[in-house]
């Protein structure tokens, strides 16, 4: 939002208008751009373009038929040249219905594949961004960009482009034979272009702001129903639905006044532009009647060129409106734009070795890290893991954990200090060989709307059917998927795994990480939510999944760690303590004892 605010500040002054050369400047850089993803399809555009050409040019041969029709026809009774003209005419209705079928699906090609490459450019950057990317820009906005604007663009680059060209190609032809007919009444009408064009500068304008507007008030409305809908459940249990009808209607009403904004400067548009023009067909319609009165025109040619000025009023009314529509697809592409110019906050260096598969050694040296500059997260964070142990943090909440475990893997860059695996700086090698070495078990499982086996084939695509069913007998996962679920590993989950209980997800996202069979391993504390019998056969699967992995476990209960080798203890972004289980309740004013003290003997408490 910040970026774009920037980018809105450089185009419009302190009182709202916007800057002529700059927005010009702007606007042609973005259709340039937009036109280089034609340049694939360029055989079919010049086809269409082609097409389009015959199709016009046949059109403008009504009018000359007319006069001819007038002149001779109905002046001499040629009753012979009258089968001659409708015959011929015949002829170009149908040659200008071929041409004009090819012409409209050739280019409908290039626009729907044009549409397709961004729709997939834009998913595919999307996937490159870093996690910084998606916390700083809410899910219903990047929503709506991907679908929302790439729906506008679509409506601009197929459907209106015919329209635009159409219209462009008849006014420049019909404009040329005007001149052939009379010069005199043809610089008339041309004293009318300026200010017509001018309006249409102006206004067209107004109306890319406005499209804007809509876009962004249209991210808005999906971000909060975006949210509504993932967080169901908490709406219903606090019975806010009114709240939330509310809120959603809130952003409704924004997007319905900044399109009826839009739609009031496109309603001023169109009549103004058809009035300048209908304005000079009548100046024409005298001055031509008093040159046939004077004998330096012909009725036919009054009447030929009457209906040439009518081909080229009716493309600038309708310019009007198609340009008005692609500022408005401008708009939406310059958001496509500026998604697509964002970089990753975490790449790979410039050829960077791929990180061998490693032994599980993790060294923190001196580690600090902050969200923001105002708040230190980790401070001077020091320790060794081993391979093949089990390091469990803990700590009340707020202390670190989660972003200590979310560095390895980079999801995230320390400020300062480094991260080693085997010996390796994570930042120095390849990251996506990093992360192939890594698996997470989240405290709120994350499953795919699709069936069990491709959501734990998700941990190893190229899996065969024995791999991802031992890796669910691995994870207790099997005997419920065959017994208990009605398609076995055919089963949808649903949206987010809700077909499934909290301990079936669990199972099935081990599995994931056991097809996975990373060297390191993070958990979140899988089993904090679950039920006792639920909670015995997740953590019989988990510490299968840890054996022989360096594990590092998010401990929210103190009960989990007792098997832990060792044990980082954090408050306010600094390791305080560490040891063991038993070496840390030996210290009994520790905040390790603290805890556990606060603990045994009564309800566990999440810290």
């Amino acid at each position: 939002m910040a970026f774009r605010m920037r980018r809105m500040g450089r185009e419009y002054e302190a009182d709202g208008s916007q800057r002529p050369s700059r927005l010009t400047r702007e606007q042609v850089n973005t259709f340039r751009r937009l036109l280089q993803y034609v340049r694939p399809y360029l055989k079919w555009m010049i086809l269409s373009i082609f097409m389009l050409l015959i199709s016009v040019s046949l059109g403008l041969i009504l009018p000359l038929v007319i006069r001819n029709l007038v002149d001779i026809v109905l002046v001499d009774k040629n009753f012979a040249r009258l089968n001659q003209l409708a015959a011929g005419l015949f002829v170009v209705f149908i040659l200008q219905g071929v041409t004009s079928f090819v012409n409209q699906i050739s280019l409908a090609y290039v626009g729907e594949n044009v549409v397709a490459d961004i729709r997939v450019q834009v998913y595919s950057h999307l996937q490159t961004l870093s996690l910084k990317y998606f916390t700083d820009n809410r899910t219903g906005e990047i929503v709506s960009r991907v679908t929302n604007d790439v729906i506008l663009l679509q409506t601009a680059v197929t459907d209106n482009l015919v329209a635009l060209l159409r219209q462009a190609i008849t006014l420049v032809g019909a404009t040329i034979l005007l001149f052939v007919l009379d010069w005199r009444l043809t610089l008339i009408i041309l004293v009318g272009i300026p200010p017509v064009t001018l309006t249409m500068v102006w206004l067209g304008r107004k109306i890319r702001r406005e499209a804007k507007a809509v876009q962004d008030a249209l991210a808005q409305g999906a971000n909060v129903l975006e949210e509504t809908i993932s967080g169901v459940r908490i709406v219903k249990s606090f019975a806010r639905e009114e709240y939330e009808i509310a809120r959603f209607t809130a952003r409704v009403t924004d997007i319905f006044d900044a399109a009826m904004r839009r739609a009031k400067i496109g309603a001023v548009l169109g009549p103004i532009i058809g009035f300048m023009a209908f304005a000079s067909i009548t100046i024409t319609l005298w001055f031509g009647s008093y040159e046939v009165i004077q004998g330096q025109l012909t009725a036919g040619d009054l009447v030929a060129y009457l209906i040439y000025t009518m081909l080229v009023a009716t493309p600038l009314a309708s310019l009007a409106g198609l340009y008005a529509q692609f500022q408005a697809a401008i708009g939406a592409t310059e958001r496509l734009f500026d998604l697509l110019d964002t970089q990753p906050d975490i790449v790979s260096p410039p050829d960077a070795p791929l990180l061998p598969a490693v032994q599980g050694e993790v060294v923190f040296s001196d580690v600090s890290f902050a969200y923001s500059t105002a708040v230190a997260v980790l401070r001077s964070v020091s320790f060794t893991a081993q391979p093949g142990q089990i390091i469990a943090l803990v700590g009340p909440s707020g202390a670190g954990k989660s972003t200590l475990v979310s560095l390895i893997p980079r999801f995230w860059d320390v400020d300062n200090g480094r991260i080693a695996l085997d010996g390796h700086d994570i930042r120095d090698v390849n990251l996506r060989s990093l992360r192939e070495q890594i698996g997470i078990v989240p405290q709120e499982t994350t499953l795919f709307s699709d069936t069990v086996y491709n959501n734990i084939r998700y941990g190893k695509l190229d899996a065969t059917r024995e791999e991802i069913e031992a890796a669910a007998r691995a994870a207790n996962a099997h005997d419920f998927i065959l017994h208990d679920l009605p398609e076995g590993y055919n089963t949808p989950v649903g949206e987010r795994g809700v077909k499934l209980s909290g301990g079936q997800r669990q199972r099935v996202a081990i599995a994931r990480a056991l097809l996975k069979n990373p060297r390191i391993l993070i958990l979140d504390e899988a089993t904090s939510s679950l039920d006792s019998e639920s909670e015995s056969l997740v953590q019989e699967a988990l510490e299968r999944l840890m054996e022989g992995r360096t594990s590092f476990v998010i401990a929210h209960r103190l009960s989990t760690v007792v098997n832990a080798d060792w044990v980082l203890v954090l408050n306010e972004g600094q390791i305080v303590e560490q040891g063991t289980h038993a070496d840390l309740l030996g210290q009994v004013d520790g905040l390790y004892a603290r805890l556990h003290q606060m603990q045994f003997g009564s309800v566990e408490l999440i810290v």
